[in-house]
């Protein structure tokens, strides 16, 4: 509350702003400090293609495990056609030995993702670190 100074000499009514005023600018800053700077979404990994003029390595392509989700919601393990409850299992059978866990999963472009989202899902309940997503681009090399 604020008194007048002058010839009325009755109390004036008005709010404050500057203590309201601190209290906000001290707030932003709290907020700003506490607010991460950089989000974290979900790592993707994606596949490189090989140079033009560099002839594929037999034995790097027979280590790289890709799952094809069909347009028919068959799966196939690097074309060997599965089934979604033997998925799980061959995964577990494929990546006993191997140090580094990490499979790629192709879907149609017209299916819906629902049916990828189930062979990522799979793929992480039988334990494989890295999942990432193939794409037509990422295919055609561009």
């Amino acid at each position: 509350m604020g008194m007048s100074v002058g010839g009325s000499g009755g109390l004036k009514a008005d709010i404050n702003m500057t203590p309201m005023i601190d209290v906000l600018l001290v707030l932003i800053i709290i907020f700003m400090v506490i607010t991460p700077l950089t989000p974290k979404g979900l790592e993707a990994l994606v596949p490189q293609p090989p140079p033009p003029n560099q002839k594929q390595n037999t034995a790097a392509d027979q280590r790289t495990v890709v799952i094809v989700v069909n347009k028919d919601k068959s799966l196939m393990i690097n074309q060997e056609p599965t089934t979604e409850e033997k998925l799980g299992p061959r995964l577990e059978e494929i990546f006993k030995t191997r140090a580094e866990r990490v499979v790629f999963v192709k879907g149609d472009p017209d299916l819906d993702f629902y049916y990828v989202a189930r062979a990522i899902d799979i793929a992480k309940g039988a334990g494989i670190d890295k999942v990432g997503l193939m794409t037509a681009k990422v295919e055609a090399g561009q």
